[in-house]
């Protein structure tokens, strides 16, 4: 197996111009940049073709890549896949369309469908409906990703940010329901060690042989960058070399300490340690 593609998570370091992210991402041993659409603004779908043009032109000049997309609806505001609003579904829809096609002119692979809040279910007999709602939104935007080359992942996450998908098999089951290979799920390192009954490992073994994973985000359960806490990245890296795991493993901390560079610089040495010894494979 080749080197891992590494990738970090671009809000960790926000506060930098986008081409000063790209560099030093090099710098630290990453290959890509795994981009939040909000960094750039409040109307990131609508961004315009030479700003399109810059990003690519930076990450090129890097020597890095702009692995994907994720934190998907956090703008423009008001956005749901599950609002009783049928105009506002459709407008998250839309705008998630106009994602996929952003990923796929800035040649990124893979788009993380986690946003929480805006797929939140209602409490009570409006849940079942809202459900099939977000599902439905779902299948149109695997349509767009098809079309566009790129695979939409959705993402499960723990229950303290969203009663909506809280784990790989709940997430599995609509991506076969849809069953659209561009719809796939994804493993956060974070929310699985907060809401699954297995370990990441055990999830690894069991899910990837499927083909329903695609993507895999590397954090620790205190929402710390990886080595920064209980969880031990040794045993997850292994059993993605083990299984053959070919796609992008993105470093998303949401705690950053010392601050975000620093997360960065320790998350990169940490990975790539782990990766020499066991001589990924």
């Amino acid at each position: 197996m080749s080197r891992m593609k590494l990738s970090l998570c671009n809000e960790v370091v926000a506060e930098l111009p986008f081409a000063r992210q790209c560099a030093l991402a090099a710098e630290l041993g990453y290959d890509g940049l795994e981009v939040a659409p909000f960094t750039f603004g409040d109307e990131p779908h609508l961004m315009s073709a030479e700003a399109r043009s810059g990003i690519r032109r930076a990450a090129a000049e890097a020597g890095v890549r702009v692995s994907g997309l994720h934190w998907l609806l956090v703008k423009p505001t008001g956005l749901s896949l599950t609002s009783p609003d049928a105009a506002i579904r459709a407008r998250a829809v839309d705008v998630l369309k106009r994602l996929v096609g952003l990923c796929a002119e800035l040649e990124g692979e893979v788009l993380v469908h986690g946003s929480p809040a805006q797929r939140r279910l209602p409490e009570g007999a409006g849940a079942d409906a809202a459900r099939g709602w977000a599902t439905d939104g779902l299948a149109a935007v695997a349509e767009a990703a098809a079309a566009a080359g790129v695979v939409h992942c959705l993402e499960p996450l723990a229950p303290r940010e969203t009663n909506f998908v809280n784990s790989v098999g709940e997430a599995a089951r609509i991506v076969e329901a849809i069953g659209n290979p561009a719809l796939r799920t994804m493993i956060d390192c974070s929310a699985a060690g907060l809401a699954e009954t297995e370990t990441v490992p055990e999830l690894i073994d069991r899910w990837l042989p499927t083909g329903l994973v695609a993507h895999i985000q590397v954090n620790d359960a205190n929402r710390r960058g990886p080595g920064q806490g209980e969880q031990r990245f040794a045993p997850i890296l292994d059993a993605l070399a083990r299984n053959r795991y070919r796609g992008w493993i993105a470093v998303e901390p949401f705690d950053y300490v010392p601050d975000g560079p620093g997360s960065a610089a320790r998350a990169a040495g940490y990975l790539r340690g782990i990766e020499e010894a066991l001589q990924w494979r």
